[in-house]
This record gives C-alpha cells, sequence and structure tokens, in this order.
C-alpha cells in the first residue's frame, strides 16, 4: 500500500487514526501492531509470516540477551548477539542476495566449461520462497538487529511485551522505507505514545509536504529520468540527453526519498511517535563527508554505530580508516542492491571519502562556496548515475555523453521530447527546493524559532499570525493539488521500496 493512493488516504489511515483515539489506550499498541500487519500485507500477503518470524525470533533473543546481560553473564549474551546476527543478516543474505551470488558464481563456472548451480527448492508455508525479496526487509533486519546490539550494550532495556516490540518493527509509517528507528529512541515513546493537537497539527503539515513532493515532484521528474535511462539506446545518448536524465533522476531520488521520510515523521506525529530527521538537506554540503552526515541520516549513523566505529573507526592510524571507511561504503552499496553498479556506487563514495580525509577536505574547505558546492553536487551526480544504471556498461555509457563523448547524434531522440512543460516546472521547482530556502524566508519573515530540518519545510514555527494563515492556506492548496494528481495519475512505488 502506498501513502499516495487513494486507498491509503481515504480509507486506511483515517480508519487507523480514528481506532487508534478512540479506542482503549491498553489496546491502542495492539489494535495498531494488527493495522501495520495489514498494511504490510495489502502487498506482501506471501511473506507476513517471515515478519512475524522476525519479531518472535529477534524479541526471544532480546529476551536471553536481556537477562544476561542482567545478571552479568556476559558471555552467554554474545552467543544471543552472534545468534541475532546470524538470523538477520542470513535471512537478508538469502532472500536479497543468493540470486547475485549464484549468477556471479556460474559466470566462473562457465568459464572454467563446469555445468552451472541452481537454488535449491525450500517448501515454506504458505508458497513462501525464502529466495524472494520482500519489500522493507533491509530496513527492519538492520532494527531488530539494532535492538539485541543495544540491549547487549545496555544502552536500552529489553522489551518485556511482545505487542511492543512488534509494533517497533511492524510499525506501518517507517516500516517500508525508514527511516530506519533505533529502538531506544522510541522505547518509552512505546510504552506511552503522547497525544497533543499542536503534534497532530505539526505531523499534518508535514505529511502534506511529503504528498507534494511525491506526486507533483518525484513522479514527474522520475518519468523524465525513466525516458533516459530506460528508452533510449546507450548507442544513441547525446550530451544533453545525459545531463537532462543524470540531473532528472538526483532530484528525483532526493524529493522521492524524502517524501517518504516526511510522510513517516508526520504520520508517526499523528500517532504520538517522534522519529529522527533523515535528511538535512544533502545537496546544500559542501563536501562528500558533510553530504554524509545529512542524507539518509538514518542509515549512515547505523553504520557509523554497528560497524565503523566497532571496527576502529579513525583510532587505528591513516591505513586502518581507509580499510574502515571502505568496507562502510562497499557494505552501504551492497544494502541498496545485489549489483555490481551498487557496489561501484559504494566504492566511488567510500575513495572520495578517503580522499577527504587524505586532505582534500580542507583544501575544499578553503574554497569559495560555490566551487564546495559544485564539487559536491558533481561527485555526487555521477555517483547517481552508477546508482541508477542497469549495469556498468549502461553507467559508462551515460558518463561518456555528459563528457561529449557519446555516440549518438539526437535525431532519433531530442531532449525537447523529455522536456515537457510540466517536467521543466519540476526541475526548476526541485532545484530551488533542494536548497534550504523555506527556513531563509521562514527567519526573513519574521520566525523566533526553527528546528532542524532536512527534508523540507515543516511549519513548526514560530511565525506572525499573518504568515503563520498564509502558510497553511499555501499548504491546503498544496494538498488539493496533490490529491487531483493522486486522483488521475497512477503512483509510482517509492523508489527505496526496492531496497
Amino acid at each position: 500500500m502506498l501513502f499516495s493512493t487513494p486507498t491509503f488516504l481515504f480509507l486506511f489511515l483515517p480508519l487507523v487514526l480514528l481506532l487508534d483515539r478512540l479506542g482503549p489506550r491498553p489496546t491502542r499498541n495492539a489494535v495498531l501492531l494488527l493495522a501495520s500487519l495489514l498494511f504490510y500485507a495489502w502487498g506482501e500477503q506471501e511473506v507476513v509470516a517471515l515478519m512475524l518470524s522476525s519479531i518472535a525470533v529477534n524479541f526471544g533473543v532480546g529476551q536471553f540477551v536481556g537477562k544476561s546481560v542482567n545478571s552479568n553473564q556476559f558471555g552467554r549474551a554474545k552467543w544471543g548477539v552472534a545468534v541475532a546476527a546470524c538470523f538477520n543478516l542470513g535471512l537478508l543474505i538469502s532472500c536479497k542476495y543468493s540470486g547475485f551470488l549464484l549468477e556471479n558464481i556460474n559466470r566462473l563456472l562457465a568459464a572454467r566449461g563446469l555445468d552451472a548451480w541452481s537454488l535449491p527448492e525450500i517448501p515454506l508455508p504458505l508458497g513462501i520462497s525464502i529466495f524472494e525479496l520482500p519489500i522493507g526487509i533491509s530496513f527492519f533486519t538492520f532494527q531488530a538487529l539494532s535492538y539485541v546490539i543495544d540491549v547487549y550494550r545496555r544502552e536500552a532495556e529489553m522489551q518485556k511485551s511482545p505487542i511492543d516490540f512488534g509494533l517497533y518493527i511492524a510499525l506501518f509509517p517507517q516500516l517500508i522505507a525508514g527511516p530506519i528507528v533505533r529502538y531506544r529512541d522510541v522505547a518509552e515513546q512505546l510504552r506511552k505514545r503522547v497525544y497533543s493537537r499542536s503534534e497532530f497539527a505539526t505531523g499534518v503539515r508535514r505529511f502534506i509536504v511529503g504528498l507534494a513532493k511525491k506526486t507533483l515532484l518525484a513522479d514527474t521528474l522520475g518519468r523524465a529520468a525513466e525516458a533516459v535511462f530506460d528508452q533510449v539506446p546507450s548507442a544513441e545518448l547525446t550530451a544533453p540527453l545525459a545531463w537532462v536524465g543524470a540531473v532528472s533522476y538526483s532530484l528525483r531520488i532526493y524529493f522521492d526519498f524524502s517524501a517518504y521520510s516526511d510522510m513517516a515523521i508526520g504520520l508517526g506525529q499523528m500517532l504520538g511517535l517522534r522519529f529522527r530527521e533523515n535528511f538535512l538537506w544533502p545537496y546544500a554540503a559542501g563536501s562528500i563527508t558533510e553530504f554524509w552526515r545529512r542524507w539518509h541520516i538514518s542509515l549512515s549513523s547505523w553504520f557509523r554505530d554497528y560497524l565503523y566505529i566497532p571496527l576502529g573507526g579513525n583510532r587505528k592510524g591513516a591505513g586502518r580508516t581507509a580499510f574502515n571507511l571502505l568496507l562502510v561504503f562497499i557494505l552501504c552499496g551492497l544494502w541498496h542492491g545485489a549489483n555490481w553498479t551498487f557496489l561501484v556506487w559504494g566504492l566511488y563514495h567510500g575513495a572520495f571519502l578517503i580522499m577527504e580525509r587524505m586532505g582534500l577536505k580542507p583544501w575544499i574547505a578553503a574554497r569559495h562556496g560555490i566551487v564546495r558546492s559544485g564539487y559536491t553536487l558533481l561527485v555526487v551526480l555521477v555517483g547517481w548515475v552508477f546508482f541508477r544504471a542497469a549495469n556498468l556498461e549502461h553507467a559508462l555509457a551515460m558518463l561518456r555523453a555528459m563528457i561529449g563523448l557519446g555516440s549518438g547524434d539526437g535525431a532519433l531522440h531530442h531532449p525537447s521530447m523529455i522536456l515537457m512543460p510540466d517536467v521543466v516546472v519540476a526541475l526548476v521547482l526541485g532545484v530551488i527546493g533542494a536548497g534550504p530556502l523555506f527556513p531563509h524566508l521562514a527567519r526573513r519573515l519574521g520566525a523566533r524559532e526553527l528546528d532542524s530540518l532536512g527534508a523540507g519545510w515543516r511549519p513548526r514555527l514560530a511565525l506572525p499570525a499573518h504568515a503563520a494563515v498564509a502558510a497553511d492556506l499555501g499548504l491546503l492548496i498544496l494538498l488539493c493539488t496533490s490529491l487531483f494528481f493522486v486522483a488521475s495519475v497512477t503512483s509510482n512505488p517509492f523508489i527505496y521500496f526496492r531496497f
């Protein structure tokens, strides 16, 4: 079920909010858990059992680890953490990477003249295949694993209620595409959700902003990006076409993913939960290091806290630091998908982070702001080409075309065929909206307080009365326009549903 569909907007969400507010307080989490499982089952009926298995196993292991730690039996607790790591990572690898691994093994076998391997048939209940990719598995497995690790580190208390733990894993606002929520950040909120009219209103406003970004910008830019990446053969690429595709996709992925985060955070506020920001104007960063402090913050901080720092971080010399960074970003790339393009994307970003640590960052920091921004945007844009391309050959063809070495002459495909009026408007608004313009305008309007925002303008500001009314009127217009697009255009799934 998509947030941007009539079924969700006019049926599922109103019913959930009504039941959540009117139901008896002791049963609210149970009702919300059932609603979350229904939300997941809407498009993933066959793998709800997998979700329930993940909840059951991680809850049981968390109990074991928590009791072991409380009795100072850390040896036993480590075994529990090992079981959680094997289960969660094994589940992720078998569902997400088994086909990729088998494909590459068979290439090696074919090169040696040996017979190819095939995946075994593993019968499971309800017709489930252990080798199919459930939506959101990369997110909920990381959340479950972080819970067990935090209990072991005594950074969180073990959850005694299976319903509250199940809700933590399956909570529908952020189940499919994040942000990755740390258990310690929401444990108390799950025990006692606090409702307020102001928070609910803020959540509604945030949700409207996300809905507009998805329907008006991301989906429109997505059509332009797909026209170049999916419909123009590599041999017919020209520089203008390649740049239109790369820029459109760079804006599309930001507005698509940040829109989901906006909507998830807004829904959380409506339900009495506060999630951390997942974006902080990443395209306004002045370096790649800064970009990764602003982009998909929940994932980058997860890798930092549960992999980079345990590996030694930057405490064991320059060589070990470079190795740790490269390993983290190789895994970050592969986390996004089982394809060599994602591996190269991770290596590419890891290489720039290493170069910045070796001296490039101070040199860039001493340059003019335009140079810093231009450097960051160019590096990120080239990376998105690898991220989006079907394979490495396609990515290299796009990059050759972008520097004027494409083999196309524009006779069959021309940018004017893609740059329709709605796409041009979306590109202009996208470029403007990708920067922190709205908070700047809010300050100019007299805001006395402004939260740190990432994904977009959240009008939780101490604005003068006339400005607040104007802001809400603008949001109402955005909502009506978005609903018109929802009713008239087929919604596209969020990009990060694939991951």
